[in-house]
């Protein structure tokens, strides 16, 4: 047996105290850590709980997303009869300079300005500018005189059509058959249905439909800032357009 002197067993009770209160002190914070955390998750889940819920139990932003994407995919009817074709101009700093759009808050009707044209005409146009450099122009859209649409730019990008708004606004450019810029059936029924399905695609209004002479004064669509009223039977067209459409959904 080993006898230890009173200095020494003073030594060893004291270190085996430390000890001791270590193993305690640890234990302690391990389980406030817990605690801590177990609070942190109570506390997320009262405010999921409370949160407003769609369909399944998702949050009201969740279930809109959904809600969203299943409007786009069923309201495609909306471009019904119509015929898009994919030609999108070459990248390059006159026509194309693929800006990112961030944000559309509006749709802004044109004319090309170019009587008897077609939609190809004026799309080859915007991509020559790559060459010949003599300005910048394009449109997401445009329009033929018998309806038919080509898409030159993709709907993240910007276009050169509307100055200041190019930055907000989907363009749509509509060909016309004389001088007066009046569009013919054709391009006025695909331009109603295009605008209708673009507005409800980006969850715009009537407000939000704008011509060129609303953001630079220029008179573009000239038709229709020569004649208030047609511009404004126009969006009615739209608004009536994508009311029917939407209400079948």
């Amino acid at each position: 047996m080993e006898f230890l002197s009173k200095d020494e067993w003073l030594r060893k009770r004291k270190k085996k105290r430390q000890i001791t209160a270590g193993i305690i002190f640890g234990t302690a914070a391990v389980l406030l850590i817990i605690l801590f955390v177990l609070l942190i998750q109570s506390i997320i889940g009262l405010f999921t709980e409370n949160a407003p819920t769609g369909e399944g139990g998702q949050s009201s932003a969740q279930a809109a997303d959904v809600f969203q994407m299943e409007e786009l995919s069923e309201a495609v009817d909306l471009l019904e009869g119509v015929t898009i074709e994919e030609m999108f101009l070459t990248p390059n700093e006159y026509s194309r300079p693929q800006t990112p759009m961030e944000e559309v808050t509006g749709i802004a009707i044109h004319y090309v300005g170019n009587p008897g044209t077609t939609a190809l005409n004026n799309r080859n146009y915007f991509n020559s500018l790559a060459e010949s450099k003599e300005t910048s122009a394009s449109s997401h859209y445009v329009i033929g005189l018998e309806g038919e649409v080509i898409q030159c730019i993709p709907l993240d990008e910007i276009s050169y059509a509307t100055k200041q708004a190019n930055y907000y606004t989907i363009s749509i450019e509509c060909c016309h058959p004389d001088e007066s810029g009046v569009f013919n059936e054709a391009t006025y029924e695909s331009l109603v249905k295009l605008t209708a399905w673009l507005c409800h695609q980006y969850g715009l209004g009537r407000e939000d439909i704008l011509r060129h002479y609303d953001v630079t004064g220029k008179e573009c669509p000239l038709y229709y800032v020569r004649h208030e009223d047609a511009w404004e039977q126009f969006k009615d067209d739209v608004m009536n357009y994508l009311e029917a459409g939407t209400a079948a959904v």
